[in-house]
């Protein structure tokens, strides 16, 4: 049974959630989720000053409500969530974070879009002048209009972009969500794209595995675990506020003194003292250290057989289908029975991971011998060159003990939740059905007449018809900062022959609007309204009531009224806006939602309003898959078999039928190859040093990285070992250059052990500055990043680098 569905059982984990526990034994049922008032603490305040409820709606995996103090029609300051209280799984604050309460100066920031633009420059120059609104809808019009006449519907496309998240009108991911595609789609569609630069490998593997985007319980669930696992999960950095993880887990571990070991080649703000173990681990090889795990659970009999047996296509020949090679099964592939004959040992797992084989055997020993075990990854080991593998061969473990279903287990993929349903602005359909992967909408522009199904994962077609001509970019800056291979992506964008129209709409002129030839100023969640949700709050859903706080500055325009304007221009304005106002969509889209979930609680318009955050509390963690477990003949997944699919047959026919270089790999089981710019690749003797990338806390991607003091308490720094630094003359606080076969950036030196030897790691999402020789000065790490995709999910191996790094200035010790 669902969450949503199931009361509380009284269960030996059940008894650490008292309150719970005491309505169950009075006789009663408990309630699947709980209301939460919103009793408020108000701040004084002035007699001309008001408050009103809004929202960070960027990219982190939160939405955290923010309230506005207003004096005169500016924002004087912004305060967070006053609602509620700090009792764990009871009614916590939603607390912003410094980012979010920083969201003043994203207002008032210098670089700050006024007024519609055309380009005068090349691209990237950043070089506009100044054109009304009339001028840019009828320009856009008139492109639009040739590209679908001279080319067809699909050489238009929606580039990738996640600057405003969890709206209901202002959403910009995913594509077939905004209002972009809801005017495009009446036009005749456009160029879809499928997966995501968060987590396009892991989501394309599910699909294989699970038959959908893997689940997990909900990281509060770590109170019902005796063991936890974090292969580089850091929500300590990537969720911290309160709409966030990190607290939730932090509260969640002390109930029952979860024994925590952090897997990571950086020593991370999550583990920070809360850890009990930290292993680091050589980037791109989590794959071979689960697989030396396994074969300490296979051959020390710690695997559930019985759970394997029921729930599991290809652990061993048992279950193997009949159209596997024989000793094709995973037990197979980990006791060397397969075709490389080479027995997955703990030893044979030590050179390769950098993690002694006896470290190896304990945390094996441990896995088998815990009641439950809760397992997470973060999705930054899966943005690699083998990503695919090594987000399953992760999730093994998890089968191998088979904590699926289970309080306090899980699946070993990313941490879930529960959710609160809202209904969002309806969709038009996308009488396009063709979908390239994400990450090749570079080679889209100039290469489309090589793009099949079979060597780039075409999907809805057999190749692609037309190249990309016209590009949206709607709240993004993925059109250079956040997309890998800045130099090469710089060199395509450039070619006007190629992609003739670029249309930008965002707040601050990014990296990304410098490469547009229409610019648009859209309007900042402060200055407009809208409804906010999708927080990652564990098991209490909420959404927001983000209120127009001031009027829209300079001549910015909400997106709705911006595409209201391209819709009139193409003759589709009435079918667009169905006659109503922004506000109005607001009112229907809320009548509908308390239609549809006949709750109670829920205030009336004008209330939810002035209230500004709805909370639910649920009464238990959030765990998949519970009815799939009670039942798995009534409860089938959505794979071929109905179950989990350890062997894929799918992936079997696709590594036959794809063309796949030499050091690339798809198999129908989790296995560890060596990848290319891997640990062991021979371009290491000119680039010794592994370079992974990681979320950094004072951004959420790109987004807040022109905030002045959150780049003062926070600067851009490469992560460096001391072991690495000090034979090349680095100390602490050091300009260095790093250099990899992409490009050359500049920044500052961390020099610290908590990051291993030979691995070195740089904050991703700086914002994208060369100097007149090419070389970036803010430590863009996408200028070394390659644009090779991933051999099945064709995504972005982003972490997966090798550079080099050398002493540009001496700054003294600092």
């Amino acid at each position: 049974m669902s969450n949503s569905k199931k009361p509380l059982s009284i269960t030996r984990r059940s008894v650490l959630k008292s309150g719970s526990l005491l309505a169950a034994a009075a006789g009663g049922m408990s309630l699947p989720f709980t209301s939460v008032k919103a009793i408020a603490k108000e701040t004084p305040i002035k007699p001309n000053e008001h408050i009103v409820w809004s929202s960070c709606t960027v990219n982190c995996g939160s939405r955290c409500p923010l309230r506005m103090h207003v004096v005169d029609g500016e924002i004087k300051y912004v305060e967070t969530d006053n609602t509620g209280d700090d009792v764990f799984n009871h009614s916590h604050q939603v607390r912003a974070c410094l980012r979010g309460r920083s969201m003043r100066r994203r207002v008032y920031n210098p670089d700050r879009l006024k007024y519609p633009l055309k380009r005068i420059g090349k691209r990237g120059e950043g070089k506009f002048q100044r054109i009304s609104w009339d001028e840019a809808f009828d320009i856009i019009g008139n492109s639009l209009k040739h590209t679908i006449k001279e080319y067809g519907n699909d050489a238009i496309y929606l580039n990738y972009g996640t600057g405003t998240l969890g709206g209901t009108v202002t959403k910009s991911w995913d594509p077939s969500s905004t209002l972009i595609a809801r005017m495009m789609n009446l036009c005749g569609g456009y160029l879809n794209h499928y997966g995501d630069y968060s987590a396009a490998n892991i989501e394309r593997m599910s699909e294989f595995f699970y038959g959908a985007f893997v689940d997990n319980n909900s990281i509060d669930d770590v109170q019902n675990a005796d063991l936890c696992i974090m292969f580089g999960n850091n929500p300590a950095e990537t969720r911290m506020s309160g709409g966030g993880q990190v607290h939730s887990f932090v509260d969640g571990q002390k109930i029952h003194h979860t024994r925590t070991i952090c897997i990571d080649p950086r020593y991370t703000d999550t583990a920070g003292g809360r850890e009990d173990q930290w292993i680091p681990i050589k980037h791109g090889t989590d794959a071979a250290l689960c697989a030396a795990i396994a074969h300490v659970l296979i051959t020390e009999n710690k695997v559930d057989q019985p759970f394997l047996n029921k729930y599991c296509v290809g652990y061993d020949a048992t279950t193997l289908p009949s159209s596997a090679p024989k000793n094709g099964s995973y037990k197979d592939y980990i006791l060397g029975n397969g075709d490389d004959k080479t027995a997955k040992t703990p030893q044979w797992a030590a050179p390769i991971t950098g993690i002694p084989a006896d470290i190896i055997i304990k945390l094996a020993r441990e896995i088998g011998n815990a009641d439950r075990t809760y397992i997470t990854q973060g999705w930054g080991l899966q943005r690699s060159a083998n990503g695919e593998q090594a987000c399953k061969a992760i999730m093994m473990l998890s089968l191998l003990r088979g904590q699926v279903g289970l309080q306090g287990g899980g699946t070993g993929a990313r941490e879930g939740n529960h959710s609160y349903p809202f209904v969002r602005f309806p969709k038009v359909d996308n009488p396009i059905k063709t979908a390239i992967p994400m990450f090749l909408w570079t080679d889209a522009i100039f290469r489309a007449n090589e793009m099949t199904d079979k060597t780039d994962g075409i999907l809805g077609a057999e190749k692609l018809n037309n190249p990309i001509k016209f590009i949206w970019n709607y709240a993004g800056n993925c059109l250079i900062n956040q997309h890998s291979d800045i130099n090469r992506t710089h060199d395509i964008l450039q070619d006007e022959k190629a992609c003739e129209m670029i249309v930008v709409i965002d707040n601050h002129m990014t990296s990304s609007a410098k490469y547009a030839d229409i610019v648009l100023p859209d309007c900042t969640t402060s200055e407009q309204s809208d409804f906010c949700m999708d927080g990652a709050a564990a098991s209490m859903p909420y959404f927001i009531f983000a209120s127009q706080a001031i009027k829209p500055r300079f001549e910015c325009k909400p997106i709705y009224d911006i595409m209201s304007g391209v819709a009139k221009r193409m003759g589709v304005e009435q079918a667009f806006t169905e006659g109503r106002t922004q506000e109005e969509w607001l009112q229907w889209m809320y009548a509908e939602t308390v239609k549809q979930n006949n709750d109670p609680d829920l205030p009336d318009y004008d209330t939810m309003r002035k209230q500004g955050i709805y909370k639910k509390q649920f009464d238990r963690p959030h765990v998949p898959y519970e009815d799939f477990r009670a039942d798995p003949i009534a409860n089938p997944l959505s794979t071929p078999s109905g179950k989990i699919e350890i062997y894929s047959e799918q992936l079997a026919v696709i590594a036959k039928e794809w063309t796949l270089g030499k050091d690339e790999f798809i198999t129908p089981i989790a296995e560890y190859h060596s990848t290319f710019n891997g640990w062991d690749a021979k371009e290491r003797e000119q680039f010794p040093l592994q370079l992974t990338g990681f979320h950094y806390k004072a951004r959420a991607h790109s987004t807040y990285g022109n905030v002045d003091i959150l780049k003062a308490a926070a600067p851009q720094e490469l992560w460096m070992n001391p072991v690495d630094a000090a034979p090349r003359g680095i100390k602490n606080g050091d300009l260095v250059s790093v250099r990899s076969q992409q490009g050359e950036v500049n920044v500052r030196v961390k020099v610290t052990p908590r990051i291993m030897p030979h691995v070195t790691a740089l904050g991703e999402g700086a914002w994208y500055s060369p100097n007149s020789k090419g070389v970036d000065q803010a430590g863009s790490i996408n200028v070394l990043t390659t644009s090779r995709p991933s051999p099945l999910a064709k995504s972005n191996p982003s972490h997966t680098n090798l550079v080099e790094v050398k002493l540009v200035k001496s700054m003294g010790a600092v």
